[in-house]
């Protein structure tokens, strides 16, 4: 059995170890994928903001991880100051980055949790009231490793040996920490030594799925095929596909899922086809105060991402574009829902409830191959 590494999308880098302030944020710039594999380092929260909202930072976990960050590297700014300085640094930073992007619930989550650290925290000073709220943002980034992992353990079981999946958009290791969601049983069917290949949605109009997906799992070794994502239904028809593999940016209390715009469509066809489709995301993407889907704000992006989304005019200037970046899939389209906890199956309002608020309990080992569907 073999361990598999991916690269670290996001983490802390402390100036002055073991303490880890000053520190700052380094990320890996996913706008410059897959051509070149480029860092962005900073500490400004300003630059951070702008990270999350032009997607050089993005998948919900990982944007989590960025603005949780965001508040460490916006309090320890304010030194040598009060200790009151550091909390409505804190508070400034959390609004600020609150503004980002709207659909991802991790980003709220973090930015909550952070809040509510540097408010009950018993901190003596500034200076150890900063230095408590860095080690709060690493541990989000570590919780989000080892969850990740753990999705892998529960999802792998969903995958036999030779087996192919469908994926949309990218929730791999590029939108986490570092092993992914939807990914992440892949990655684990690969260290326990079985055979799993990847059809990679492109995932228009900015193709996270061509750039991001299938750039990491390359680097991984693992088989990954390209297609546009008009060609889903073919590739469904011809039987190529056993399992569709999509991450969420939000789950409502219902099971409702929202994802990168697609994602939806590539339910109805896997319904349609008569293929399993798993949502697989942490519990912190479970919104149980959103009742339904229609109560999740869906980004609308640029209208250049559309004509213009790299550079190229790919339709007339002054033509009326809609861009949303999310749609919603609804919870009957949903096979089952794979978090760290468990697998949830329908139905899914009380099953994700009970899920979200019990505490987590041990992962069992993934030793051996799974079972066949």
């Amino acid at each position: 059995m073999r361990r598999m590494t991916t690269l670290r999308t996001i983490e802390w880098i402390s100036e002055s170890p073991p303490a880890l302030i000053p520190g700052h944020v380094r990320l890996i710039d996913q706008t410059q994928l897959p051509e070149t594999l480029a860092y962005l380092d900073t500490a400004d929260v300003e630059v951070l903001r702008e990270a999350i909202r032009m997607l050089r930072v993005r998948g919900a976990p990982a944007i989590g991880i960025a603005a949780a960050m965001g508040v460490a590297a916006a309090a320890q700014a304010v030194l040598p100051a009060s200790r009151e300085a550091v909390l409505a640094a804190a508070d400034a930073a959390a609004a600020r980055l609150a503004g980002a992007r709207p659909t991802a619930v991790n980003l709220f989550w973090a930015l909550e949790r952070m809040q509510r650290l540097a408010r009950t925290c018993d901190a003596p000073t500034a200076q150890a009231l900063a230095e408590r709220l860095a080690r709060e943002a690493c541990a989000v980034r570590d919780e989000d490793a080892a969850m990740c992992r753990a999705i892998g353990g529960h999802g792998l079981p969903l995958l036999r040996d030779g087996c192919t999946v469908l994926t949309h958009c990218n929730a791999g290791g590029l939108a986490t920490a570092e092993f992914g969601t939807a990914l992440a049983p892949v990655y684990a069917a690969a260290e326990q030594g079985l055979s799993v290949r990847v059809f990679a949605d492109e995932t228009r109009p900015l193709l996270q799925g061509s750039r991001l997906t299938a750039w990491e799992l390359m680097q991984a070794g693992i088989p990954v095929t390209v297609i546009t994502d008009g060609m889903a239904a073919q590739v469904m028809k011809e039987g190529r596909i056993d399992a569709v593999l999509v991450g969420a940016d939000r789950i409502a209390a219902n099971g409702d899922a929202a994802n990168k715009i697609g994602t939806y469509g590539t339910a109805v066809l896997a319904r349609h086809h008569r293929i399993p489709f798993y949502v697989l995301a942490p519990t912190s993407t479970i919104d149980l105060r959103t009742p339904g889907g229609d109560g999740i704000p869906i980004e609308e992006r640029d209208r250049e991402e559309v004509i213009r989304g790299f550079g190229r005019l790919t339709a007339p200037e002054s033509v009326a574009v809609y861009s949303p970046a999310f749609d919603v899939t609804p919870a009957p389209l949903v096979t089952a829902i794979v978090c760290e906890k468990g697998i949830v199956r329908p139905p899914y309002e009380e099953a994700l409830r009970l899920v979200a608020e019990r505490r987590p309990r041990p992962i069992p080992p993934t030793t051996g191959a799974p079972p066949a569907r």
